[in-house]
């Protein structure tokens, strides 16, 4: 048996731990009903059908002291396959299980079980082989409760998941928890309202951020960083509209597979409007609309602009993931001679991007293609690209990159780059995506060397990519203490009394004029919650006048970093 690799060894023991909470969970509440119980990114959850039962928090030390009981009797793990009769057998009074056992068996196939101990599920696998000694039992914790709906549908029964965390040993589990408590302090939903940079409203919409003049300043800042980088390479700045025919979507072949994740508008002359998921068709179109000589090529667009996807609604989260996504977007068309240099060259921006912004050992993912056929495009072009991408790593990367074969876009090759946060959380930062699909689809060309008409090559390049995101991550990292360039306030100025106005508003004037940007607070509010209000805003720096800083000329300097 070939031994599996530790992230799938880690992978298998947090199954086999679900399996486990399910064992005891069954033991303290017979009558409990179990339904799935996977393994996660931090461990594992089950959800279970209670009845009239209430399970809390308060009830999982007595789970866990269950599990642990149990776990030294999980010697080994085994496979058996049973009927389906027999399956449905296993479940009494389970129709949870009666549903997965139909679907996976239409036809009467035989299904697999894996047994520990006298504990037995219907499951596909992925398990540790001696649980017993490949679980160090103070390596995982269970977690919390939570409510979830059978199979994700709120039509559904309202189950109870109970989740725990896993990790290899005590310190990973306990470094974990650590992190975990500082992300709380980090949460950009909590410090973009604290620091007023955006709000969501129940009369706009969930996942529809709107952003404050503070908010807006930073996006706006990290947008014109953007397109000064880009301005390097010769970016052409274009505009497109919000809404689109569906007939481009059919052409471009993004219909086919993203059509139930689009807003749609049916006007009065009967036609089927979108609101834009993406600009890549949009981009295509301006490219097609005149012939193109090779001498042209590359060719680049940039628009920063939003688009619109129908997420639903329990997936939503803050600024991670929204309804309207502002995308720094760009569009190489390319011969494929020139791939590797334009690459090479986004690849530049982003590594200069990120590390501006703190991150630092950028490690590229390539994601490439497999035998699956929902790969699409000549396979000869893939693998000119394919190896344009690897030729680059291997002079860049030093062999340190990660490789994703058979995690390619189904247009074409791509590489993501990955940054850990200040707290050591890993992020998707930035995406180099090739696409051979839509050139084909949208028939677009340029004439060579011979007079001949040939394919130019699509490169996708957001560099920040969804600002709502790069912000989401940019605020954790950060907690909030922005650097100075990027602080929507350099110097707050805060006169103790009424008295002190006149001098202070000198001093913001002479500060706005040598370009420093300023606020002054001139409200009755005392001394004290001027100076708490400042530093609740995260504000790099603020002045206190008072009457002694008047009679010397001179102020009082203060520091959020003092």
């Amino acid at each position: 048996m070939q031994t599996p690799n530790p992230k799938e060894q880690l992978s298998n023991m947090r199954h086999s731990l679900a399996h486990l909470l399910a064992a005891a969970v069954l033991e303290l509440y017979p009558d409990a009903k179990r339904t799935i119980g996977p393994a996660v990114d931090n461990g594992f959850y089950f959800d279970f059908d209670f009845g009239n039962t209430k399970i809390s928090e308060a009830d999982l030390p007595k789970i866990e002291a269950k599990m642990r009981e149990i776990l030294p009797t999980w010697i080994d793990t085994t496979k058996e396959m049973l009927s389906k009769e027999r399956a449905l057998n296993e479940y009494p009074n389970n129709p949870y299980k009666a549903e997965l056992i139909n679907e996976f068996s239409p036809n009467g196939e035989e299904l697999s079980f894996y047994k520990n101990g006298t504990y037995w599920d219907l499951c596909k696998g992925g398990h540790n082989d001696h649980p017993a000694t490949e679980i160090a039992p103070d390596s995982f914790r269970l977690e919390r409760v939570a409510g979830a709906y059978w199979r994700g549908d709120e039509k559904n029964q309202m189950l109870t998941r109970i989740y725990g965390l896993a990790f290899t040993t005590k310190e990973e589990l306990d470094a974990y928890t650590i992190q975990r408590e500082e992300a709380k302090k980090r949460d950009h939903r909590i410090l973009g309202r604290e620091l007023k940079l955006f709000i969501f409203s129940d009369l706009v919409g969930s996942g529809l951020p709107l952003w404050t003049p503070r908010g807006t300043f930073i996006r706006n800042k990290v947008n014109d960083y953007v397109q000064e980088l880009r301005s390097v390479y010769n970016y052409g700045a274009v505009t497109i509209p919000h809404v689109t025919k569906n007939d481009l979507y059919k052409k471009s072949g993004h219909w086919e597979k993203y059509a139930e994740d689009l807003f749609k508008i049916e006007t009065r002359d009967g036609h089927t409007l979108c609101m834009k998921p993406m600009n890549c068709p949009h981009h295509a179109q301006i490219y097609a609309s005149e012939l193109r000589s090779y001498k042209e090529l590359p060719i680049r667009y940039s628009e920063t602009t939003m688009v619109y996807r129908d997420e639903q609604s329990g997936e939503l989260n803050g600024l991670s993931r929204v309804l309207s996504i502002t995308q720094d977007d760009a569009h190489v068309f390319c011969r494929e001679s020139q791939l590797e240099e334009e690459i090479n060259n986004i690849w530049n921006l982003i590594e200069t991007f990120y590390t501006t912004f703190g991150f630092t050992k950028l490690v590229p993912r390539f994601s490439r293609r497999n035998d699956d056929p929902k790969f699409k495009g000549n396979i000869e072009v893939w693998e000119k690209a394919e190896n344009a991408i690897k030729n680059l790593l291997e002079k860049r990367a030093s062999g340190a990159w990660i490789d994703g074969e058979g995690e390619a876009a189904f247009y074409g090759p791509k590489v993501d780059f990955m940054a850990k946060d200040a707290i050591g959380r890993e992020h998707q930062v930035g995406t180099i995506q090739v696409d051979f699909v839509q050139p084909t689809n949208l028939e677009l060309e340029y004439v060579n060397e011979e007079g001949l008409r040939d394919m130019p090559v699509m490169i996708h390049c957001a560099i920040a990519g969804s600002l709502e995101r790069f912000m989401s991550v940019y605020i954790e990292h950060t907690a909030g203490n922005f650097p100075l360039w990027l602080s929507p306030t350099h110097v707050a100025i805060i006169p103790i009394a009424e008295a002190h106005h006149t001098y202070a508003q000198g001093v913001q004037k002479q500060l706005h004029d040598a370009g420093i940007r300023t606020e002054l607070l001139q409200e009755k509010d005392g001394l004290g919650k001027k100076v708490r209000k400042v530093k609740e805003l995260k504000t790099p720096y603020w002045l206190v006048i008072g009457d002694k800083d008047i009679e010397a000329g001179k102020v009082t300097l203060e520091s959020r970093d003092a």
